[in-house]
């Protein structure tokens, strides 16, 4: 039930963010559809085509990492913690260091970072590029968020790593100890708090700070976004989550997926045409 409670607060929250930005980030000329066509840049977009295959792409592998439980349960699959032993063993109590001064308005602030900040930034981006019309950028990010979710999740299955807050002895779970509301909304998704390596707050806020410092021309996002990843890394300390192991880990998945998905994305998205034309063939539609 709380799992749900901190959906209703979460998504229309997000939800007002993004309407909020889309009028203070995006220029009025793509609002009105008069910007002008250049490198990269299309006023006509096949939604249907160009947009909606590489969403269901990052949606199905979002749902397929959330179903770890599930997967775990299925294949009777046994967790080593061999690598959650090693990294203990590397880094000790070194992020502690984050929690040797704690505030309840800091913890406050870094809480709505982290979970609405986070949500926000992956978000609208999409919202960014889709409105700014770079169409190739916007599957080039998608390739890449579905990269860095397939890489994460055998990490997630077999070496499960736990948070640090549940690790330490002088590291608190700020925010799992926030509110039950919490606890329990985020327990939905990583119910053993062991989804630390790689950091997937570290490589998804990071390489949607990529695309967007490098993908469009909204200077005014670009700032925002550099300042929310940026707050993100301090926050996935400061709160007793992760280990600088996991962050390491998460900025590494984020370049090397991005220089796979703008490196190689006609290559996929070409596969992707031709399996679909091909589908399209057996089924009659040509």
């Amino acid at each position: 039930m709380m799992d749900t409670q901190l959906m209703m607060i979460l998504v229309p929250v997000v939800i007002l963010m993004n309407i909020v930005a889309y009028f203070v980030f995006i220029p009025q000329e793509y609002r009105n559809g008069k910007e002008k066509i250049s490198s990269g840049n299309r006023n006509a977009v096949s939604f249907p085509s160009e947009v909606l295959p590489y969403l269901l792409l990052v949606s199905f592998i979002y749902i397929l990492v959330k179903s770890q439980g599930v997967v775990v349960t299925v294949f009777e699959i046994s967790p080593d913690y061999a690598l959650a032993k090693y990294i203990l063993h590397i880094e000790g109590n070194s992020v502690s260091m984050f929690q040797v001064f704690t505030n309840p308005l800091l913890t406050y602030v870094s809480s709505f970072i982290y979970l609405f900040g986070f949500s926000f930034l992956l978000i609208f981006t999409f919202v960014a590029l889709i409105f700014t019309r770079r169409i190739r950028a916007l599957q080039e990010y998608a390739l890449a968020v579905a990269i860095i979710y397939i890489i994460a999740f055998p990490f997630y299955i077999f070496t499960p790593v736990k948070v640090t807050g549940y690790t330490l002895p002088d590291v608190v779970p700020l925010l799992y100890n926030l509110s039950p509301v919490i606890l329990e909304g985020l327990k939905s998704v990583d119910p053993f708090f062991d989804n630390c390596f790689p950091s997937l707050h570290a490589a998804l806020s990071f390489l949607a700070m990529l695309f967007v410092v490098f993908k469009t021309d909204l200077k005014g996002f670009k700032i925002i976004a550099v300042f929310i990843t940026l707050a993100i890394q301090f926050t996935i300390f400061y709160l007793g989550i992760h280990w600088f192991t996991d962050f390491v880990a998460g900025i590494i998945l984020a370049t090397l997926s991005y220089y796979l998905a703008t490196r190689y994305h006609k290559t996929i998205i070409g596969k992707i045409n031709v399996s679909t034309s091909i589908s399209h063939k057996r089924d009659g539609r040509y």
